[in-house]
């Protein structure tokens, strides 16, 4: 594990995944290995030729000049073959039979990067017995290509068929969770062994790189766990990569693991299913035993039928969920779309949301609206939500099955849910719609202790395979059920579905507001300027009538505030279109608008206590009616949300950068959330406001646009005991041209 150079690296599971499992530099002793290269040059050979073929192999010499050759002519036309394949010139032959001093070899081709390794697997079953074994397995495929009733059944039959066909001890179906761990889901076994069925082994037992072997080379056997290896004799040059080869020497690691099983023998064969290792058939043989070669491979064909029917099964399970998803989906968004509350039409689907996603409970929220489908408390529900807003803002999906593990804080209240599948659906207004799964509480029956230990080792220290594997139980709390690869597709095609849902409305919505907004400035104006000069003219002329002179004040001061009102419409409606707002800069005096304003302000309002702290001029370029529109609306939010019984002050004074006016009135401090969204138009907070029943939250919003169309700035701050909006305005707005006096 650690070279003898450096310092001594810590032993972890990241250091036995990086083992050179695939150049061991040896090979298991039932067989000879020769490597040559493409000129037929021996570069690699096991030292033991000579005992099980009768001929020492040397590296360095010309293998088709080599005395085996000459002795065995069928095998120079199988290298010439072979060299041709290395070539690209033909396809590497078909495996065939050698006898040679006294033994029956199987010769197996395969190519190593550049170099061709031919394999001689000596072999112990006789002719006879391989035609046997051939009609044994051509009934066992045919048994396997008949439909079963699930996949565990699928696999059940496989591992009766394998231990049949093979004679081992024991057959396992191993397969792979999520987290590399595997479960034992198919047993078939001798009846003096203990039955591992139910059993689940750690990640850590298949390091990484054996987990990449098994996909390379789908059926690998040990024949004899005890045989000393073989060393390879070489000619120089790099290590030969045995990934490919049958008879690779094991690892010392998984030697002592097989040992501390109590197995003589083991064969294991590779489930691949879209190129990932979905699953093994582990066998186990309590003594030495070695499976043929064209046995090996009828079993390896096997494995893949089985593969093919398991990817086949979970394609169609795949397939029917994703048909009554999709439909679901439909109904959804033509609810949402065609609904005037997106809110209720998601939350009349929650039910059938819920099914489709496996979970226990459904959360549907929108701004402080809440909608919640299973045993969940709205409390519960809240601070879930009030978390994922602090934490998961922005974030396109969230995805947990631990949230007591991740996060103790929330998962202490939200006790039992522990699985949470979240999906925002509009981060401005805190929507979301939440999946929830209860916790699972697992009894694990591990094989054995999953933990390993540390010991020293001949290159330092290294973490042992397992010493036990009787049954170890462990109850696992504080999660539910994993959400699969196929959940969160889910839950991200729906999200997709819905935010486009959420586009379309939002600009329909937009248009029908904007052409709303023309339609009443336009229609509204001049009956509202005819109902103010009515009221004028009662107000004038009311005599010694003063119930008419009231009449008339009262019908003047409601039609100037429809005014204002409709004039924000109207500016909205030229924002929102990306009209502007039409400035026309002059030459202006600000102390004379200001003082003009509260003057204005005093009149309309003789109870209010304004303050003017001005110098005696203050000259800029600006729009005077834009800019006063701008001031009028701070001294109004001033008044309207000021305490009683305190002024409200002007502050002007000039900079080199251009004249600063202050609006300042006593108030508490604006709630953070608030202040966050106070430029922004029809916020929540305004619409309805008791003291301010009649704004649209539009007035700031249209201030701020007419400072920024200047070249200035406004904003605000809390100046105990003041709230203070400050407006910095330019000298002379951009570009704009020399303007006489206004």
């Amino acid at each position: 594990m650690n070279s003898g150079a450096g310092p001594v690296q810590p032993a972890t599971l990241e250091n036995c995944d990086r083992e050179p499992i695939h150049i061991p530099g040896s090979i298991q002793s039932h067989g000879v290995l020769v490597a040559v290269d493409g000129s037929g040059l021996v570069r690699h050979a096991s030292r033991n030729a000579q005992a099980l073929l009768g001929h020492a192999v040397q590296p360095g010499e010309r293998l088709r000049s080599s005395a085996l050759v000459a002795q065995h002519p069928a095998l120079g036309e199988l290298l010439d073959e072979g060299l041709a394949a290395l070539g690209a010139a033909a396809d590497l032959p078909m495996p065939t039979e050698l006898e040679a001093a006294g033994h029956r070899f199987d010769v197996v081709l395969h190519q190593s990067h550049e170099l061709l390794v031919i394999e001689f697997e000596a072999r112990q079953a006789s002719s006879d017995e391989l035609t046997g074994f051939a009609v044994q397995a051509h009934r066992a495929m045919e048994k396997l290509r008949r439909p079963r009733a699930s996949i565990d059944d699928l696999l059940q039959l496989a591992t009766q068929e394998v231990r049949a066909l093979t004679g081992f001890d024991r057959v396992m179906a191993y397969r792979f969770r999520p987290d590399s761990s595997g479960d034992v889901v198919a047993e078939s076994c001798a009846d003096f062994l203990d039955p591992y069925l139910g059993r689940r082994y750690p990640a850590s037992d298949i390091p990484a790189q054996a987990r990449a072997l098994y996909v390379a080379n789908t059926l690998r056997l040990i024949a004899d766990v005890q045989a000393t290896p073989v060393p390879l004799a070489s000619a120089g040059g790099a290590a030969l990569d045995l990934s490919a080869a049958i008879l690779r020497s094991v690892s010392p690691i998984h030697i002592e693991y097989l040992n501390n099983m109590g197995v003589g023998a083991s064969m294991s064969i590779s489930i691949v299913i879209n190129n990932r290792l979905w699953g093994l058939l582990a066998c186990h043989h309590m003594g030495p035993r070695q499976v043929p070669y064209s046995v090996r491979m009828a079993c390896d064909v096997m494995a893949q039928m089985l593969g093919a029917n398991i990817q086949a099964a979970l394609a169609r399970k795949q397939a029917e969920r994703q048909q009554q998803v999709a439909e679901l989906r439909t109904r959804v968004m033509e609810s949402v779309l065609h609904s005037d509350d997106e809110f209720s039409a998601l939350c009349s689907h929650a039910g059938a949301l819920m099914q489709s996603m496996h979970a226990d409970a459904l959360i549907v929220s929108e701004h402080s609206k809440l909608c919640t489908q299973g045993e969940i408390g709205d409390p519960a529900a809240r601070a879930l939500l009030q978390w994922l807003d602090a934490t998961h803002a922005g974030s396109p999906l969230y995805a947990t099955h631990a949230l007591p593990l991740e996060a103790p804080e929330v998962g202490v209240r939200l006790s039992p849910w522990c699985g949470v599948l979240a999906l925002p659906l509009d981060m401005h207004r805190g929507s979301w719609l939440v999946f929830l799964r209860k916790e699972q509480i697992e009894t694990i029956h591990w094989g054995g202790k999953p933990e390993k230990e540390v010991r020293p080792g001949p290159l330092g220290p290294r973490l042992t395979p397992r010493g036990s594997f009787d049954l170890w139980k462990e109850i696992v709390r504080s999660t539910a059920e994993q959400w699969a690869g196929d959940d969160l597709e889910i839950a991200r095609q729906l999200l997709a579905e819905l935010v486009r849902a959420q586009s379309a409305r939002h600009a329909e919505l937009n248009n029908a507001r904007a052409h709303l907004m023309a339609v009443l400035g336009h229609d509204l104006r001049d009956p509202l300027h005819s109902i103010s000069m009515a009221a004028r003219v009662l107000e004038k002329n009311n005599g010694t009538d003063a119930h008419t002179g009231r009449l008339g004040q009262r019908i003047q001061s409601s039609s100037s505030r429809m005014q204002r009102l409709v004039s924000q419409v109207m500016d909205m409606s030229r924002l929102q279109s990306r009209l502007g707002l039409d400035l026309r800069p002059a030459s202006i005096d600000l102390v004379q608008l200001l003082t003009d304003l509260m003057d204005e302000a005093r009149t309309a309002h003789p109870g209010l206590q304004l303050v003017a702290h001005l110098p005696d001029s203050l000259r800029t370029e600006a729009d005077p009616d834009r800019i006063a529109q701008v001031f009028a609306n701070l001294i109004s939010n001033a008044r309207h949300h000021g305490d009683a019984g305190h002024p409200v002050e002007v502050h002007a004074q000039g900079s080199e950068a251009g004249p600063v006016v202050q609006v300042r009135n006593v108030a508490p401090a604006i709630a953070p959330e608030v202040a966050a969204d106070l430029f922004t138009p029809f916020k929540s907070s305004s619409v309805g406001k008791a003291r301010n029943r009649s704004g649209l939250g539009l007035g700031l919003y249209i201030a701020h646009q007419i400072v920024q169309g200047h070249g200035g700035r406004i904003g605000y701050a809390h100046e105990a005991p003041h709230v203070v909006f400050t407006v910095h305005l330019p000298l002379r707005p951009p570009g704009a041209a020399d303007h006489p006096p206004s």
